[in-house]
């Protein structure tokens, strides 16, 4: 008796949520899914011992950890998690090798396999609390002996005045609540609705629930009285739960406010560490162009020259950037020339193209952009929307004159 004991209060432990304080936000929060290191043969042994004690386990059939039980297939063997022929079938040592493979530690993450499902149960129990929404609205001014009664008998004219009551006070509780704390819009719809436009509601939503197998019409939906009669019982343990769940719902969301400024602050150290790499290039290059100036400028003070390429089409076609221009022909690129300029930004350019000496277009490089799709695999982009240009050799081209050799 007292062996009995204290194997039932070992037995008796906190739920998982509870234990580890997880819900179903936590996923959300997490930088990294949770990984178990395991071993063979503990997975073989976890695997038949789940078998043999399924009912155990999960009597209820419904319950989705059954449908989890039903799932594990057969027990496996170690040679279907390392593959057949690790060990050759002629081996004499094959089962003292086997035993000690199974030592062997593999490493699991953590996935859902019901997230689908768990949005069409999620629907459902919407759908559910509505439908007791609604019909504790129709049952506060019209009384019956089943639901079925109340839903197909007419309400007399002091239902539909006592109904009226029950929507103007609602209507004045929902003007004080704070605008964030409101019932959602369809909820509020729903809720202002006539009496017998509730009831034909309600029977739309009692043959869907039907459908879903959580009332049935030969009870005269008693199922769904009765799930009305445990809220109002445990409208205390409710609330308890409710506050619970804010609190957890306010960690996730401290937690995800935590998250989203760590992923920031990684942005902006790339990006200051991008700037810095080009600051850095722009200024070994152009200690090379400062000249010292005592005529316009004070003795010893420093001008920073920037110097404009100038190509034309002819020759950047000889180094492979300038691959083609529409109504071109070859010969004739000669006549076209391309001013790139570098703009006050770091990384940027300006390209201005010169028809027989007339300035035609000009257009705005991005250097990072130019990365952007090099680093996509792009080869080939268009500038003016008629020249295409090699992306790479462009990039080379810049570099070298623009960001040191």
């Amino acid at each position: 008796q007292k062996f009995r004991k204290f194997f039932q209060t070992a037995c008796e432990v906190p739920e998982p949520e509870e234990k580890f304080n997880i819900d179903e936000f936590s996923d959300l929060v997490t930088l990294s899914k949770p990984v178990i290191y395991i071993s063979i043969e503990e997975i073989i042994n976890t695997h038949s011992l789940l078998l043999e004690h399924q009912d155990a386990i999960s009597p209820d059939h419904n319950d989705v950890l059954h449908e989890l039980l039903e799932g594990l297939g057969a027990v496996p063997d170690v040679e279907s998690f390392l593959g057949e022929g690790t060990v050759e079938p002629s081996d004499p040592n094959k089962e003292s090798t086997l035993n000690q493979l199974a030592k062997t530690e593999i490493s699991l993450s953590l996935t859902s396999k019901f997230d689908l499902r768990e949005g069409e149960d999620k629907d459902v129990k919407s759908l559910m609390i509505k439908t007791k929404k609604l019909i504790v609205d129709v049952i506060r001014a019209q009384s019956g002996e089943t639901l079925t009664e109340i839903l197909e008998t007419e309400a007399s004219q002091q239902q539909i005045s006592t109904h009226l009551k029950v929507i103007e006070k609602r209507a004045v509780l929902d003007a004080k609540t704070p605008e964030e704390m409101k019932r959602s819009q369809s909820a509020l719809e729903d809720g202002q609705l006539p009496i017998e436009q509730k009831k034909r509601k309600i029977l739309r939503n009692l043959r869907t629930l039907e459908q879903a197998g959580l009332v049935s019409s030969g009870t005269k939906y008693q199922e769904i009285i009765n799930e009305i009669a445990k809220d109002i019982r445990n409208q205390r343990r409710y609330r308890q739960r409710r506050k619970a769940e804010m609190v957890k719902l306010q960690q996730t969301l401290n937690a995800l406010n935590s998250k989203t400024a760590f992923y920031e602050d990684q942005t902006n150290y790339y990006n200051t560490y991008i700037k810095t790499c080009l600051d850095n290039l722009t200024r070994k290059n152009s200690r090379r162009s400062i000249k010292v100036d005592g005529k316009g400028e004070g003795k010893g003070s420093k001008k920073i020259k920037t110097q404009a390429l100038k190509y034309t089409a002819s020759r950047l076609h000889e180094k492979g950037v300038v691959l083609e221009i529409e109504g071109l022909q070859t010969n004739q690129f000669k006549n076209v020339l391309f001013d790139i300029t570098p703009g006050e930004e770091v990384g940027d350019s300006e390209i201005k193209a010169k028809f027989l000496g007339v300035e035609m277009e000009k257009v705005q490089l991005h250097f990072q952009d130019l990365l952007q799709m090099q680093y996509e695999g792009v080869a080939v982009m268009k500038i003016f929307d008629k020249a295409k240009v090699n992306v790479n050799l462009l990039i080379f081209l810049l570099n070298k004159k623009f960001y040191g050799k």
